[in-house]
C-alpha cells in the first residue's frame, strides 16, 4: 500500500448453509486461529462446566473443522446483567470483552423487540447458555487475534413454511 492509503481488516462469512457459533469457531480455526490460543482465551472466562471438542470432519466431500461445546449442566437462565457481570470480571483483553458485551446487548435488544419488552427484562435461554457464551467470546478472541475491524456475512438461506 502506498502512503496515504487506508487499510481495514475484515472477516467475511459465506453463510450458504446457515451460520452458528460453532460454525464460526470452526471457520476461524480453519482460517488459521490456533486452537491453543482459543483455549487459553476461553480459560480466562469465570465459567465452569463445559468442554470444547475440536475435530476434523468431512461434510459433502469438503474437509472442515467441527467445534462442539459440551455443557455438563446449565439450568440457570441468565439475564443480560448476569452475562455483563461475568464478562466484566474476566481478565479477557478489553477489545474481546467489549465486542462480546456488544454482541449480547444486540441479542438482548432483538429479543426484547420480539417479546415486546425491554432488554433488561430478557432472560436468555439458549443464548445465555454456557455454549453461547463460549461461542461468542471464542469468536471475538479469533477476530481480535487478527485485528479484524469489521465482520460481514452473506445473506442467510431462507426456508419457507406455514404456521
Amino acid at each position: 500500500m502506498g502512503s496515504g492509503e487506508l487499510a481495514m481488516r475484515i472477516a467475511y462469512f459465506d453463510a450458504f448453509a446457515g451460520l452458528s457459533g460453532d460454525m464460526i469457531l470452526g471457520a476461524l480455526l480453519d482460517a488459521g486461529l490456533e486452537e491453543e490460543v482459543l483455549r487459553r482465551g476461553l480459560a480466562q472466562l469465570p465459567l465452569e462446566g463445559y468442554e470444547v471438542e475440536v475435530a476434523s470432519v468431512q461434510r459433502g466431500g469438503i474437509g472442515a473443522t467441527q467445534v462442539r461445546v459440551h455443557v455438563a449442566a446449565d439450568p440457570t437462565p441468565r439475564h443480560l446483567r448476569d452475562i455483563e457481570a461475568l464478562l466484566e470480571r474476566s481478565p479477557l483483553p478489553e477489545a474481546v470483552r467489549q465486542r462480546s458485551l456488544s454482541a449480547f446487548r444486540l441479542l438482548a435488544e432483538a429479543e426484547a423487540r420480539v417479546h415486546r419488552t425491554t432488554p433488561d427484562r430478557i432472560h436468555f435461554h439458549e443464548v445465555g447458555a454456557v455454549d453461547a457464551i463460549v461461542d461468542i467470546v471464542g469468536a471475538m478472541i479469533g477476530l481480535e487475534q487478527w485485528q479484524v475491524e469489521r465482520v460481514y456475512a452473506s445473506p442467510l438461506p431462507m426456508g419457507r413454511g406455514w404456521v
